[in-house]
């Protein structure tokens, strides 16, 4: 095993963060699917993944933390998970629908663009890794 300042290179806390973050985008881009394909369904409401505001809430501490294994909460970022919420904030048609295609179809841009950064940041991780064992 490659340790550097005590954590596992292969399986640490930023290598499992960013493993949860394209968690996160990967199961954004299923609702973004699901929000687009219900456009016309009467009653339906647009659901969003929340990941990011999660994880600032865990850093700056305002997030409920975990102080033992049976409780709710976070003890560590690497712990942060995606949460999926219906949006609020939307015009609501007469049907009840409130999915709007043309910000759904730029969530869906931004995501693609959010999951190639991480798929980057990983594949760079793991060449410096490559790096050092040559």
């Amino acid at each position: 095993m490659l340790f550097y300042r005590g954590e596992n290179m292969f399986t640490g806390a930023n290598v499992s963060l960013i493993k949860n973050a394209l968690n996160a985008s990967s199961m954004r881009q299923e609702m973004i699917s699901s929000n687009i394909s219900n456009v016309n369904t009467p009653g339906y409401k647009a659901k969003r993944v929340e990941f990011e505001d999660v994880l600032k809430k865990t850093m700056d501490g305002s997030a409920m933390r975990s102080t033992h294994d049976n409780h709710f909460g976070v003890s560590d970022l690497s712990a942060v998970s995606p949460q999926i919420k219906e949006q609020t904030g939307n015009r609501v048609r007469e049907d009840g629908n409130n999915v709007a295609i043309d910000t759904e179809m730029a969530e869906l841009s931004a995501n693609a663009i959010y999951y190639q950064a991480l798929t980057t940041q990983l594949s760079n991780h793991y060449g410096t890794i490559r790096s050092v064992l040559r």
